[in-house]
């Protein structure tokens, strides 16, 4: 049995990744490695995972129609897929939308067909998010709530491979889960990211730029637990007509039960590097929210998704590795 993993050299995908292969699963990594951050860090991350013998990576862009479809005859051994790979951030859909239609629409249509043709797939799980949640004011964010006001491209991008993941399981018959992840952080995390963007900034003795004036709020979810949850969730594929889930589609929420202001979330980052951070604060940006906190009954009831990581041991384990990595 074969687990295929789309954005295996990302940050989630990379932890993802390592799990399974730890565990012994044998994974088959997709990443086309694109410049939208540092590609030196993607092939640090891919470098770990090509130590492992059940460790086989395709450098390829999933909107490679051929090339990804081809899995199904090359690979008939899938059983489950985590698709990761996708167009993130909500400040950059501002400046090149395109390429979120591209790979967050056409890059998941090509997945989907992929699952469409294989014959002894069991699970397939993709990778949503809380922007999906938009000017929602009710809060802890439900999978209940309506998600019909994204206020980013990037949230109506990512809403809308939820729908066509639905249609694909009504359609077809294909078990699937759809996972709405709340602000991860952790070692080696994205450099577009608070955790990253802040630590790198009180290092360099750099101004930090904090928007909404402060008066901001996330439901930051530690690398570990996003890996805990998805990876239970993957080994729980829904059933037709069970008493949970008389659905072959479900949603979750994957994040933390409790949510940070960014002033702490930096207080707690100046007394864990010993440095005090240069703030300049700044109005709300398009796109943005002012707070997230995700409700994971769902989780909890169906795969015991239990986050276990607080922020302070959390940013502990973040900043001892960005030392470490970077020489510092």
């Amino acid at each position: 049995m074969s687990i295929l993993i789309t954005g295996a050299a990302g940050f989630i995908g990379y932890h993802i990744s390592q799990h399974l292969l730890n565990r012994g699963e044998s994974v088959i990594g997709v990443d086309d490695l694109n410049p939208y951050y540092d590609v030196q860090l993607k092939n640090a991350r891919l470098k770990q995972l090509e130590s492992h013998a059940n460790f086989l990576f395709y450098p390829v862009n999933i909107m490679e129609r051929d090339v990804i479809t081809s899995f199904a005859t090359k690979h008939p051994d899938i059983q489950k897929v985590i698709h990761l790979a996708a167009q993130a951030g909500v400040r950059y859909s501002l400046k090149n939308p395109y390429v979120y239609a591209n790979s967050n629409l056409v890059g998941h249509l090509t997945i989907l067909e992929l699952c469409r043709s294989l014959q002894n797939l069991q699970h397939f799980v993709y990778a949503s998010s809380s922007s999906v949640y938009g000017a929602n004011q009710k809060l802890p964010f439900s999978i209940e709530d309506r998600v019909d006001h994204p206020i980013s491209l990037y949230a109506a991008t990512k809403r809308s491979s939820e729908l066509m993941a639905y249609t694909y399981s009504h359609l077809y018959g294909i078990p699937t889960t759809g996972l709405r992840y709340f602000t991860a952080y952790g070692p080696w995390g994205r450099p577009d990211m608070s955790a990253f963007i802040f630590t790198k900034a009180i290092l360099a003795n750099e101004e930090i730029a904090v928007f909404n004036h402060g008066n901001m709020r996330r439901n930051f979810t530690y690398i570990d637990d996003i890996v805990e949850g998805t990876c239970a969730c993957l080994d729980s594929p829904p059933k037709q007509g069970s008493k949970q889930n008389s659905e072959l589609h479900r949603i979750y929420n994957i994040g933390n039960n409790q949510s940070e202001s960014i002033i702490d979330f930096i207080n707690i980052l100046e007394k864990t590097i010993g440095k005090k951070a240069k703030i300049r604060f700044e109005p709300m940006q398009p796109g943005e929210v002012k707070e997230t906190i995700a409700d994971i009954s769902e989780a909890t009831r169906d795969f015991k998704f239990i986050p276990k990581t607080n922020i302070h041991e959390g940013l502990k384990q973040f900043v001892e590795w960005y030392r470490s990595y970077y020489g510092i």
